[in-house]
């Protein structure tokens, strides 16, 4: 997608494109890397850059000599911020654009305001529709565009098994020289099954013949390449007793369910993976639409204490701001299940925006003292198609 992204919105701006899959111009970059760049034209797209490190110092001159902005584009496969070298070469001198995969909302086209309403604490009763078995299939299709175009659950999964071997032997390869690359297809099998549960290396490692420090190398280059997110626990000197482990979470709820074997009817089979699963979607979705958020800063952890008290997502805006989403995958909600969130609301007073419990049902509700029930479907559905439905 970003090859094609980066292609798409450069095609009227005169920019020469330089692909580094191609072995040949890999080898020509570094065997003369001042030389590759000076040459290059004056908007050039250098894909899959992390492939060529080589390159960075010289990038690094060529743009003190002309600050003029948007000359290069750089797209990579890795977070180019944890490249050796890159950091230090370009920092200050370049702007990051995380491509995720599809939200619901893209998907859909729409224009939903759930991160508005949500930290304005207005969700009025408005009827959404439940999603019942849909909700299943969108958690197992994911957000690929490639994959999303093939109707077939078969040859989806095939899709996402290709690109798995793909991101195995091409980009983890690239990263970093592994003396068991057979383990990392079945890590990533064995991280999806453990998705929106806290991250235990121990646990994670247990089902192989590799040592701990191996297994987390292992999961950080799984991180890298943007398979693997660490949700950071969330913390506040108004609250003690706090859990400060990081929830693992799978970037994409396709390629968990492609890793695991899993189609709509196995998921509905398996509740306690469903719930999980469906936390992933979740917060994936969130992610995603945050990413485009107009001048907010917007910040995501989760909490868990001591006592028991959890909640599945903070949301922090600006520094300041809180709000609190708890997911279910049921199509009930009952006053216990905001227990955790008014125990944060009491705590950070006026800081507390609002609670929200997600869940497949119909309609928002209101629970009282800036807490709601609202149905999944509210994440992505357009408002002004809702309110005109209503």
């Amino acid at each position: 997608g970003k090859t094609t992204l980066a292609l798409e919105i450069s095609q009227d701006e005169g920019f020469v494109s330089y692909s580094f899959d191609d072995a040949n111009l890999v080898a020509t970059a570094q065997a003369d890397p001042m030389g590759f760049v000076a040459e290059l034209p004056a908007k050039a797209i250098l894909d899959e850059v992390q492939r060529v490190p080589e390159i960075f110092a010289p990038l690094k001159l060529a743009i003190d000599r002309d600050r003029q902005p948007g000359r290069f584009l750089l797209t990579g496969s890795t977070n180019v911020l944890l490249v050796p070298g890159l950091s230090d070469s370009l920092a200050g001198r370049m702007e990051i654009v995380r491509l995720h995969s599809l939200a619901q909302c893209e998907i859909e086209r729409t224009r939903p305001d759930f991160l508005d309403r949500l930290f304005e604490g207005a969700f009025p009763s408005t009827d959404f529709g439940r999603l019942g078995s849909e909700l299943m299939e969108r958690i197992v299709a994911g957000g690929f565009p490639a994959a999303l175009a093939r109707p077939q659950i078969r040859r989806r999964r095939a899709w996402y098994q290709a690109y798995l071997e793909s991101l195995v032997q091409r980009d983890v390869r690239d990263m970093a020289q592994l003396s068991h690359l057979d383990v990392v297809p079945r890590l990533l099998a064995v991280a999806a099954s453990q998705t929106a549960r806290l991250f235990n290396v121990s646990d994670l490692a247990s089902p192989f013949q590799v040592s701990r420090p191996t297994i987390r190398d292992y999961l950080v280059l799984l991180e890298r390449i943007f398979v693997l997110e660490l949700l950071p626990p969330w913390h506040t000197n108004q609250l003690s007793r706090l859990v400060k482990t990081p929830k693992l979470h799978l970037s994409d709820t396709g390629l968990a369910s492609a890793v695991l074997g899993l189609d709509v009817a196995a998921l509905a089979k398996d509740r306690d993976l469903l719930g999980r699963l469906l936390e992933t979607f979740v917060v994936g979705e969130l992610r995603r639409q945050s990413s485009w958020a107009d001048a907010a800063s917007i910040t995501f952890h989760h909490f868990r204490d001591r006592d028991g008290l959890e909640v599945d997502l903070i949301l922090e805006r600006n520094g300041r701001e809180i709000a609190g989403v708890e997911v279910k995958a049921s199509g009930t909600v009952t006053d216990a299940d905001f227990r955790a969130l008014r125990h944060l609301r009491d705590s950070l007073g006026e800081r507390f925006r609002s609670g929200v419990v997600l869940y497949d049902g119909d309609r928002s509700l209101s629970f009282g003292g800036r807490m709601y029930a609202v149905p999944i479907r509210a994440l992505w559905a357009d408002s002004v198609s809702v309110g005109r439905r209503e």
